[in-house]
């Protein structure tokens, strides 16, 4: 099968699983008991008609059909199938007949849309662009599916019979509705575990200090409002709460079993959890191996129940209606508004405790340890649902599956901060995370590229992530990066200054009428510059009307107040306090923070007069970095949310075709050469500079003879099979005029590469323009990404490159452009292009869609691309395949 291969278990609307997979001849005699058990009228609706062979013909069709031209796919619970989708291709190869049959108990909850989904993803995978389907108008349960999946779709009524064609293109209108079934199906999957009606304790000790006794003293201290019993078969009451001496010896079945028993126990007692009905699972312990990872994976999928863990501190919710705290940590947060997922539970009690402190208090939080399966694009599901979350804390060390975080991500942060630590930066960070979650953490490049696409905020600290809450929680976002620093020491503006300018802001000159206003209002002796130096004198009631006046003052995004306490004027403290407040006038204020280098904690939130908080810092690089996270969040919610734009002129069928046949010449994959290369740019129709590949003297002769510009001068390039960086290796011979030098420059070449040497590339000399690097990578784990930088021979040295996850939209591929280093040579101080920027833009467009595209493409390296006035040349390129790198998304 060519397509992507489905997840073997899938969530539906209710919270449910089945399993999916592709269905072929062994699964004839379970196809025919799944339409004889079938009602007579939805045997009727399935077919358009009845009939007592109608079940064995279906049977039939799956070893009878052709593989190239029919797919099916069946869904199960336990041994029994649930649910068929199949399709025939038709002779045209771009439309295929589909047809869908749920079992009679299975309707109203997503199964019929989650099998077309299925479908639809193979269907394009396989080039095909239209399915066809051939109903009775009385199947209203297949024309709904049809009508909310998504996709653009018409229906030609005739007589009692309805002919539905459905369109498979691409668009944001499909990708929001797949999202959203996801979130409805994900978030009534995590209710055993967040919002459990009942829980049980699968281990707990009698030993004071056990973990599992520290759980089931939590649970009942936090209040938990469902019921709540303990499995130890040594005694029969531990904290007060009943135990029993087996999980099929409670009298109930419990929503959700948290496991504080040793690793090698784990898989068995996960197993009777499942046959007992439990819905969700914690499990605390860590050092599984291999086989007992497998087994505990295993059987959470075989009995649907979603598993938070291996290797976690456990979960809490602090809804007063639901009160379970779920974990072995010493103490309990405050009930708040920030939700919390980490791998790290260290991280987490940290986390925890500073949010705590902060006032800002925690909704819900999940340790999610080893991530088996609960993941941060569950826990963000979640909080978007839960209507008391609004802001979102993530410590992930690795991701599971980064398109669909990312996708899931870029939707939330517009309704909540989502903020999160960068970690595994360093060579050794990735190793240490690697080792702590048994998940290789992915590359800098490519997890900035994906915070920065989805708009997460990332801190480099968990402290600097606790500043940036702290601000986002309680200020409105500055409209820009223009700062003003107010303060009442010289000495500490100017390191607030410097903190503000190394973070990225900005301190703009106060105007002539600002400045004299600010003056009027301070002692003699103060300065309104920028810093504006207030002098030790300054009382509180000239500080405040200085805060006042600048907080409406539109050359400004955000004012900074830094004061430390003088022998003058007690103008810090509690008085500061009565300074920091908001007047606005009934306009926007602008967004207001402290910095107080004697104030007890680096970080705190100091609420005022007017009502609400005002962020204080301990030391101004502290407040700085808050800061332009706050600002580059502002610049993220003002763009536009963008449109993935579909090319005109690409042949995607051909480009398969072109894959295909490489790769079945070439089974491990490899480089192309540039004849194949070539052919794949064509159709994307990325311009590529003339060319001809030769492999003799005689032939490069004649080449050069056609190719030769307006003055005749040509380029010679030496083909070896993975050669990126040419000019290391003396792999190209410039600016040849004439038989003679091509004839000695192509004799150079041979003499240096010897029986390397495959082939020439032959160009012509092209005019100077600007030289650019763009180029595709399939990272295994967050799928393709789009590099944008400088190029030529400065590529390598100066290291500029930029990159984004594939699908780009136009919003991406603006902001890859302007991201790099090279992006001042493309653009006039004023702000006029110097080259066609468009084309550009363009090309990274086509590049995305070839890395969506071919999934196989695991790197393609186009260097230089030269652009000009009027347009692009792409002057080299080098393309490599290898089988089978299907990203997950």
């Amino acid at each position: 099968m060519k397509g992507t291969e489905p997840s073997p278990h899938v969530l539906l609307r209710d919270g449910s699983t089945v399993w999916i997979r592709q269905a072929g001849a062994r699964d004839a005699e379970r196809v025919q008991a799944f339409y004889g058990d079938m009602s007579a009228e939805n045997r009727r609706l399935r077919f358009l008609a009845t009939g007592p062979r109608l079940a064995q013909q279906a049977a039939a069709r799956l070893a009878t059909q052709p593989d190239d031209c029919y797919r099916a796919f069946v869904a199960g619970s336990g041994e029994r199938l649930v649910g068929i989708a199949e399709y025939v291709r038709a002779p045209d190869g771009k439309s295929a007949d589909i047809a869908l049959a749920v079992a009679d108990r299975q309707h109203h909850r997503g199964l019929g849309t989650v099998l077309l989904e299925t479908l639809v993803r193979e269907a394009r995978s396989e080039g095909i662009s239209r399915f066809t389907a051939d109903a009775l108008t009385a199947n209203h349960e297949l024309l709904r599916v049809l009508a909310d999946l998504g996709l653009s779709w018409s229906q030609r009524v005739d007589g009692a019979d309805i002919h539905c064609t459905v369109e498979l293109a691409e668009g944001e209108r499909y990708s929001a509705s797949v999202d959203m079934r996801a979130s409805i199906a994900d978030v009534a999957s995590l209710a055993p575990l967040l919002r459990p009606r009942s829980a049980v304790v699968v281990g707990a000790g009698r030993r004071p200090g056990s973990v599992g006794r520290a759980v089931l003293r939590n649970l009942r201290a936090a209040g938990f409002s469902g019921q709540l019993r303990a499995v130890n078969p040594h005694t029969d009451d531990i904290e007060q709460v009943t135990t029993y001496p087996s999980i099929a010896a409670v009298p109930y079945i419990p929503d959700l079993a948290v496991l504080a028993v040793p690793a090698a126990a784990v898989p068995a007692v996960a197993a009777q959890c499942g046959k007992a009905g439990v819905r969700g699972l914690v499990v605390l312990a860590s050092g599984l191996n291999p086989s007992e990872k497998a087994e505990l994976s295993a059987t959470c999928q075989t009995h649907g129940m979603r598993l938070v863990g291996p290797n976690c501190l456990g979960l809490l919710n602090t809804s007063p209606d639901v009160r379970v705290d779920a974990t072995f940590a010493a103490e309990r947060p405050l009930a708040g508004t920030a939700g919390v997922g980490v791998q790290s539970g260290g991280v987490g009690i940290a986390v925890l405790a500073g949010l705590s402190r902060l006032g800002i208090g925690v909704s819900s939080f999940v340790s999610l340890g080893d991530k088996y399966d609960v993941s941060g694009n569950d826990l963000l599901r979640w909080w978007e649902a839960d209507k008391v979350t609004d802001l979102a804390v993530l410590h992930l060390e690795s991701f599971g599956n980064p398109r669909a975080f990312s996708r899931t991500a870029r939707r939330i942060a517009r309704r909540m901060p989502i903020l999160t630590v960068d970690s595994g930066r360093s060579r050794a960070g990735r190793r240490a995370a690697a080792s702590h979650t048994a998940a290789a953490a992915t590359q800098t490049m490519t997890r900035r590229a994906l915070f920065i696409q989805a708009g997460i905020t990332a801190a480099r600290t968990t402290q600097e992530l606790l500043d940036a809450a702290a601000l986002l929680h309680s200020q409105p976002l500055p409209d820009g990066p223009r700062v003003a620093v107010l303060t009442n020491a010289g000495g500490v503006g100017v390191l607030a200054a410097d903190a503000c300018t190394e973070a990225g802001l900005v301190l703009p000159k106060m105007g002539e009428e600002t400045a004299a206003s600010v003056l009027a209002r301070l002692p003699s002796g103060a300065v309104a510059g920028n810093p504006i130096d207030t002098t030790a004198a300054v009382s509180e009631e000239q500080l405040r009307q200085c805060i006042d006046l600048l907080s409406e003052c539109d050359e400004i995004d955000a004012l900074m107040v830094a004061l430390v306490p003088t022998a003058v004027a007690a103008a810090a403290g509690d008085d500061l306090v009565r300074a920091l407040k908001y007047s606005g006038g009934g306009r926007r204020p602008r967004t207001l923070i402290g910095v107080l280098p004697v104030q007890s904690h680096r970080t705190e939130l100091l609420p005022v007069r007017s009502g609400g908080c005002v962020p204080t810092y301990g030391d101004a690089q502290e407040a700085a970095h808050a800061l332009a996270h706050a600002a580059e969040r502002g610049r993220w919610l003002a763009k536009p949310i963008g449109a993935i734009r579909q090319p005109t002129g690409v042949d995607d069928r051909a480009s398969r075709e072109a894959v295909d046949r490489f790769l079945a010449d070439h089974p491990e994959g490899g480089w192309l050469d540039p004849s194949a290369s070539a052919e794949l740019m064509h159709y994307y129709e990325i311009p590529l500079a003339p060319w001809a590949w030769t492999r003799s003297e005689d032939e490069t002769l004649l080449a050069a003879g056609r190719l030769g510009g307006s003055d005749g001068r040509v380029a010679l390039k030496a083909y070896l099979p993975g050669l990126i960086h040419e000019e290391k290796r003396g792999a190209v011979i410039l600016d040849l005029l004439g038989p003679r030098e091509v004839r000695d420059a192509h004799r150079e070449l041979v003499r240096r590469f010897g029986g390397r040497l495959t082939g020439v590339l032959v160009q012509p000399m092209l005019p100077a323009g600007t030289e650019l690097y763009s180029g595709i990578v399939q990272d295994g784990v967050f799928g393709p990404m789009v590099l944008f930088g400088s190029g030529g021979t400065a590529a390598e040295i100066l290291a500029d490159h930029a990159a984004c996850l594939a699908p780009l939209t136009d919003g991406d591929i603006q902001d890859l452009v302007r991201a790099s280093r090279c992006a001042r040579l493309l653009y006039d101080p004023d702000g006029s292009e110097t080259v066609d920027v468009s084309a550009i833009e363009d090309l990274l467009v086509r590049l995305s869609l070839m890395a969506c595209d071919l999934p196989e493409l695991v790197e393609a390296d186009l260097n230089p691309v030269v652009a000009g006035r009027h347009g692009i040349m792409v002057l080299d390129a080098h393309i490599c395949l290898r089988p089978e790198r299907r990203s997950t998304g």
